[in-house]
């Protein structure tokens, strides 16, 4: 493999590790949905920041992924990757959501 490419295992890898750290951000927020449905506001601020956290890693490997396009890198994109950039952006929007189902609640 030239110095260019990069191998479809070491991309999905890069779209594994988006995956589990969307996965657990999305049971972070849909946690502290169900906490907010049910009245129970102490401790949701941890659940969102946690889920948040972990959207800023699964971020941070995206970004990793778009720089080595930018670098020219050959990417071989298989179905991990664009399974990961799904989960990632809908996790994204749940998040967006969530927010605002909490405040509702919170109301």
């Amino acid at each position: 493999m030239s110095e260019k490419e990069m191998s479809r295992k070491d991309i999905g890898m890069l779209g594994f590790e988006i995956v589990a750290y969307s996965g657990d951000a999305r049971s972070s927020l849909l946690e502290a949905l169900k906490d907010a449905r049910n009245g129970k506001f102490d401790g949701l601020e941890e659940k969102i920041q946690a889920a948040q956290d972990n959207l800023n890693l699964a971020h941070a490997k995206q970004t990793e992924m778009l720089a080595l396009d930018a670098q020219g890198k050959d990417l071989d994109i298989g179905i991990i990757m664009i399974h990961a950039q799904d989960h990632l952006m809908t996790t994204i929007l749940l998040k967006d959501i969530i927010y605002d189902l909490i405040n509702i609640y919170k109301k």
